[in-house]
């Protein structure tokens, strides 16, 4: 793990670019360099690279709005006299806050910190907030999901044309934003799996359909992967003491019309397909308390259809 505080890129990416900026701003507005010098609390030698383009930075923050303005009204304030030392920390105490809420600083942070990519993280924000904590949990596990269908032998043969996905919502979701899948889908390629991205929130609307309709009706199952309807992978699932739950692919609202089925079933199945409509290929989901365990199932159902 490589451990990075959002104040490292502070010190060494924000802090250069700014300095760079502000000596720039200064010098157009008729300041010296020894005066540059003076107002940033540096050598005049760093405020001669500084001018000269040469003091490297991050053009992130160059080009960011609020930091061009930012430095805009310090630069002004300086030369005008109506800010100080304490006047230009506090304007920029408080960008490197508003950079840090999805900002440059935020987006250079989940860079530098693989474990922070895809969270959409907002630890600088909310600190130690337990909901970020059940966000990392569902992501790892539709990690761990895609790793495992990836593994399974013979899952290449069920992947859907369009894809499959797996899907793994939060409790209590609102919408498709609250159900973590991989983006641009799993595809087979070549008899392999292939896994484009990291799974990400709101990634998916099929899938997610699903997973939601499940929960609305108070499953505790939350997660759903979409794979090829099969007559052998659903006679296999009756073999497992699975009942395929059967549902109409030609609906405009599928998320309403999976949670009319799923009430007139009883409870959300296991297994649960569609045998296809004009411009819809065949599918079928199957359901997991986690995504780990829809993954799990899928591999059962796999090694069943394929035993003598």
């Amino acid at each position: 793990m490589s451990l990075v505080l959002p104040s490292e890129l502070v010190v060494d990416r924000f802090l250069p670019t700014v300095r760079a900026m502000l000596a720039t701003r200064l010098a157009e507005r008729g300041l010296t360099q020894r005066e540059i010098a003076t107002e940033l609390g540096v050598t005049q030698a760093a405020v001669s690279k500084y001018v000269g383009g040469d003091s490297g930075g991050d053009d992130r923050f160059r080009d960011d709005p609020e930091t061009v303005a930012t430095v805009d009204r310090i630069a002004d304030g300086l030369v005008a006299g109506e800010m100080d030392g304490y006047d230009a920390l506090a304007e920029l105490l408080s960008l490197v806050r508003t950079l840090e809420d999805r900002g440059p600083i935020c987006e250079l942070h989940e860079e530098e910190m693989s474990e922070l990519r895809g969270l959409g993280c907002d630890l600088c924000v909310r600190g130690l907030d337990p909901d970020v904590r059940a966000e990392r949990e569902v992501l790892a596990n539709v990690r761990t999901a895609a790793r495992t269908l990836a593994s399974t032998p013979g899952m290449a043969d069920f992947v859907p044309n369009v894809g499959t996905n797996v899907g793994m919502c939060l409790p209590d979701p609102r919408d498709e934003t609250d159900v973590a899948a991989v983006p641009g889908r799993i595809y087979a390629m070549g008899g392999r799996i292939e896994i484009p991205a990291n799974p990400e929130f709101g990634a998916s609307k099929h899938v997610a359909t699903a997973v939601l309709a499940s929960n609305s009706v108070g499953s505790d199952r939350r997660a759903a992967i979409n794979i090829a309807t099969d007559d052998d992978l659903l006679a296999a699932a009756r073999t497992l003491a699975i009942d395929p739950l059967e549902f109409d692919a030609d609906y405009e609202d599928r998320g309403a019309h999976l949670r009319r089925r799923f009430a007139d079933h009883g409870a959300v199945p296991a297994v649960a397909y569609h045998r296809g409509a004009f411009g819809i290929e065949p599918a079928t989901y199957v359901f997991g308390a986690t995504a780990v365990d829809a993954a799990e199932l899928v591999g059962d159902l796999l090694e069943e259809a394929s035993s003598p």
